[in-house]
């Protein structure tokens, strides 16, 4: 069935909303839950920091292992369906979390949320590149990236002001109006016959799942079952075992769980390796900021959250003026100048990092400074993607570039777990040691960059009629 509705702009205008309206939900809940570690922990005296930590690290992992292959099995059930079924999965299990009884549901609601977010991110790309006017996409697509940036902005300050007044429940039951009302919005637009692609292969799916799961648990736990012990290597050796099936298998199918193909391309390739390095440096050094403020500096929740958004919002001007600078001079140079300024900002903070709180002397312009060189970094490994694939490919090659960030930022969280249990007793090594990784990562960012062939402009991408095209 084709688009009848006689208002195009307001369709279209409904379709930007719902697609940055999903874009926002998705990476607004890989942030939003740092601020609620220290209440969970509260409230579970008897669960580690480092267990809890996994309610961060459960989502990320799941929503890095599906996304690549949500956005195939968008092609087959239609781009609308899809969008659906991922907004209601991440709505219903979000209730699920905020009502969970113990930290085990918990952990095991948030893999199930971060499920339903790997589907709410392709779908709502595809939702813009199909039913957004041509002269409208390139603006759109704009949008739609910078609802992440906002996410990430208002993230901390909207955790401390749930939990602060409440508990670490409201910042789940939050989700729930928000997705309900585009629950509402997504029936309002038209579907369209199925494409026939054929379903992604499952067992790879779930093979890359488990393989990056095994991996972080063993970088996580390995410190309490010992770095030579027999259940830590089995997670080693049994998730690269998982991961490498998963990448043979993709060689072979018509709708694999990897897309192989685009990693034949040296800049493609550079460029992810470029994101998942900047993706363990960033989700550390966020987390790592919130433990430092509420432990060792002894802030509240919502001092704390209100603390780390300046950075934020410089992140957003680092991402808006490295996108204009990428324009005139390509992706390599503004990915090389955000990786050296995350690179020295960690440096700085391992050397001179205070005991006590030095909000207006350090960390309010380490934080500012760090943000600039994070936007610059994320929009350029982005637009490093979308330069490395062709046009038809646009969507995959970006899919496939979050997919490697989020799998950065797994394993990054489970190294600051490492880091702190082998150093708990040490004071501020503990976090002077998140830092000092968190700068060598960047670094690699670097240099991983500058792999990147340099070219001048980002491609528009293709034009698709939006006559029946929102499916």
């Amino acid at each position: 069935m084709t688009d009848s509705s006689p208002d195009r702009p307001a369709s279209a205008r409904l379709v930007l909303l719902l697609a940055c309206g999903a874009a926002f939900l998705s990476l607004l809940d890989a942030t939003v839950v740092n601020l609620a570690i220290a209440d969970l922990h509260r409230d579970f005296p008897a669960t580690t920091v480092t267990t809890l930590s996994w309610t961060i690290t459960a989502y990320a992992v799941l929503l890095a292992a599906m996304l690549a292959a949500a956005g195939r099995l968008a092609d087959t059930v239609g781009a609308r369906r899809m969008f659906i079924g991922g907004v209601g999965t991440f709505t219903a299990f979000s209730l699920a979390c905020a009502v969970a009884p113990n930290p085990a549901t918990l952990i095991a609601f948030r893999a199930l949320q971060g499920i339903g977010a790997a589907a709410m991110i392709p779908a709502s790309l595809a939702l813009l590149l199909t039913g957004i006017p041509a002269d409208l996409r390139a603006r759109s697509i704009g949008l739609w990236s910078g609802a992440g940036g906002l996410a990430a902005a208002v993230g901390p300050a909207l955790g401390g002001l749930l939990v602060e007044p409440w508990t670490w429940r409201a910042v789940f039951a939050i989700n729930v109006p928000m997705g309900l009302a585009m629950l509402w919005g997504a029936r309002r637009l038209s579907t369209a016959r199925r494409s026939g692609a054929r379903v992604p292969d499952l067992l790879g799916s779930m093979l890359l799942a488990a393989g990056i799961g095994a991996v972080a648990l063993a970088v996580t736990e390995g410190g309490t079952w010992g770095w030579s012990a027999g259940t830590t290597w089995a997670c080693l050796v049994g998730g690269v075992a998982a991961g490498s099936v998963a990448v043979a298998r993709s060689r072979t199918r018509a709708a694999p769980a990897v897309e192989v193909g685009l990693w034949r391309n040296s800049s493609f390739a550079a460029t992810n390796l470029a994101s998942l390095l900047y993706g363990a440096a960033l989700y550390a050094w966020l987390l790592v900021g919130v433990l430092l403020l509420t432990e060792v500096w002894h802030y509240s929740v919502l001092k704390a959250g209100l603390a780390v958004t300046p950075g934020a919002f410089t992140s957003m001007i680092g991402a808006v003026v490295g996108g204009r600078l990428i324009d005139r001079y390509g992706p390599r140079p503004v990915l090389a100048a955000g990786a050296l300024t995350m690179t020295g900002s960690g440096l700085a903070t391992t050397a001179w990092l205070p005991a006590t709180p030095h909000f207006l002397t350090f960390w309010l312009p380490v934080g500012a400074v760090v943000g600039l060189g994070m936007g610059a970094a994320a929009v350029a490994t982005n637009s490093a993607a979308a330069l490395a694939a062709p046009p038809l490919r646009f969507a995959g090659a970006v899919g496939l570039n979050t997919t490697a960030r989020q799998i950065g930022g797994a394993l990054g969280i489970a190294v600051l777990d490492a880091i702190q249990r082998s150093a708990a007793d040490d004071g501020l090594r503990a976090f002077t040691g998140v830092y000092a990784y968190c700068a060598a990562a960047s670094l690699g960012c670097l240099v991983a960059g500058l792999a990147i062939r340099p070219a001048a402009t980002v491609p528009v991408a293709p034009s698709i009629p939006l006559e029946g095209a929102v499916r």
